[in-house]
């Protein structure tokens, strides 16, 4: 069973990033910054006083769009108002999404936020933005066992990665994530641009909760990002012998961030 997290970074590079996802053969795809507009598609302009960005209207529908066969699962954090190609203003939803083989029988969904709580922007903030996790557990009748792959896009801080006691509370609220998620699977997954720094208290209070680090101080940023401090991505597993195979995609490059790839024996 193989599972692929990115943060897609709005579907800043679009292109690259889809046709990199219809060649990956996976069974779960995690996705965060994924953007949503109904009934809405094409290129617009995301700006929140601190940067402006190209992105999709509706990254959601353009990798559903991509990946047919599998079943998608959104998460939105919250909504916020964005200018399509001529001008318009659009309403924008924000969040995290998973995608499902369809072979694999979803038998467990839950999302809950560790940070705020849905927010409808009037205009988007730089700091503080709601954050939720979701966790889809499966049947993997391959291996015969059930697992749980929790993912989330972590708080970000704009003065840095650092501990503070509002990531120390979206630390104890994970730990309950994972602690439900271990208590009905027999292998459990976290993921996602968790916004931390390898040496994180979060990282502790997993690992006291049977969570393995597989990325560590590694480099998880592709060329596209500048600024010095390259760790945001990781991946931790309940169960360190069912991992077959783990690796830091640092080709193709699809977004400011890199993928990371779990295969589980």
């Amino acid at each position: 069973m193989k599972i692929v997290s990115i943060n897609a970074w709005g579907g800043a590079m679009h292109d690259d990033l889809v046709a990199w996802l219809e060649t990956v053969d996976a069974d779960v795809f995690c996705l965060q910054e994924v953007t949503r507009t109904p009934h809405r598609s094409g290129w617009a302009t995301f700006a929140d006083g601190e940067r402006t960005l190209p992105q999709r209207l509706n990254l959601f529908d353009d990798v559903s769009a991509a990946l047919a066969g599998y079943t998608p699962y959104f998460v939105a954090n919250d909504a916020g108002p964005v200018t399509d190609g001529d001008g318009l203003e659009l309403r924008q939803d924000f969040g995290i999404a998973t995608w499902v083989r369809d072979e694999l029988p979803v038998v467990g969904i839950d999302a809950r936020f560790v940070h705020s709580h849905f927010v409808d922007h009037t205009v988007w903030d730089v700091d503080d933005r709601p954050r939720a996790a979701l966790t889809v557990t499966v049947r993997d009748r391959i291996a015969g066992r059930f697992v749980s792959v929790v993912q989330l896009h972590g708080l970000r801080v704009p003065m840095g990665k650092g501990d503070n006691a509002v990531r120390l509370e979206q630390a104890r609220i994970l730990v309950d994530i994972v602690r439900n998620a271990r208590s009905t699977s027999d292998v459990t997954v976290l993921c996602g641009d968790l916004n931390l720094l390898p040496s994180s208290e979060t990282f502790t209070l997993l690992g006291e909760h049977g969570m393995t680090d597989l990325v560590g101080d590694a480099d998880t940023r592709t060329s596209i990002y500048r600024k010095p401090v390259r760790n945001a991505g990781y991946l931790l597993v309940s169960s360190p012998t069912a991992v077959r195979n783990f690796e830091i995609v640092a080709r193709p490059e699809v977004s400011d961030h890199r993928a990371l790839m779990l295969d589980l024996v």
